[in-house]
């Protein structure tokens, strides 16, 4: 992470971007304003080190934009609604985002919630890389190998392919990962735990991993599981 990094803050009301534009330079971020989806998508760059994304922006909502942004960058995303509904939240965090900040909200809130995704973001120095027989994840370029071919997952996948893998044979539940993967307590539906795994197995499934496998524990959740292959 970069000394300063660099918030795209995207919002249509003129008021709420004054004032988190505001709070982000008195942090220290640097920032860029967004008034609609396009605008979001035409100022995506490499610089960006994080996106605060309103959901209801004309032109195209923030969920469309997220899935867009979503097919080619890792960019973490924060989304901001009016509306709370809980199914909202669980779609927001399927299709990609980070975290969901529901208005009204306190700006150093939105602040404590930037830092702590941007910390998460600082894998441990002492372990950043993950080998386990033919698998390789790298957390600080974000990137998973399997026989040395790159497979293509989100940020969340890989984060959560890490997290198995760091400490085979231990059951997670899907609370657990929730906090571990998302960094808070979630207050939503743990289902979104399921549909992320879903889509890593299904993406994994096209590299052969004889040695080793992501195994559903009933009743509990998800572990890395290290396997015999008999001659």
């Amino acid at each position: 992470m970069k000394t300063n990094p660099t918030i795209l803050i995207a919002d249509d009301n003129p008021q709420i971007t004054s004032i988190l534009n505001s709070y982000c330079k008195k942090e220290g971020f640097e920032t860029i304003l967004a008034v609609d989806g396009f605008d979001v998508l035409n100022k995506m760059s490499a610089d960006i080190d994080l996106i605060l994304l309103d959901v209801m922006m004309p032109k195209l909502d923030g969920f469309s934009v997220c899935k867009e942004i979503r097919k080619e960058n890792n960019v973490p995303i924060i989304m901001i609604t009016a509306r709370g509904e809980d199914h909202e939240k669980i779609l927001g965090l399927d299709i990609g985002a980070d975290d969901y900040i529901v208005k009204p909200f306190s700006p150093l809130e939105v602040m404590a919630r930037i830092k702590a995704v941007l910390r998460r973001l600082e894998p441990e120095s002492t372990k950043h890389i993950l080998n386990f027989d033919n698998l390789v994840v790298d957390m600080r370029a974000y990137r998973v190998e399997i026989n040395g071919h790159e497979v293509s997952l989100t940020r969340k996948e890989i984060e959560l392919l890490f997290t198995l893998a760091s400490h085979p044979n231990i059951a997670y539940s899907r609370d657990q990962l929730l906090n571990q993967v998302w960094g808070y307590d979630y207050y939503g539906d743990s289902r979104t735990v399921d549909s992320h795994m879903t889509r890593l197995r299904s993406k994994l499934e096209h590299y052969e991993h004889a040695h080793w496998d992501l195994k559903t524990v009933w009743g509990i959740g998800y572990k890395f599981e290290p396997l015999e292959v008999k001659p």
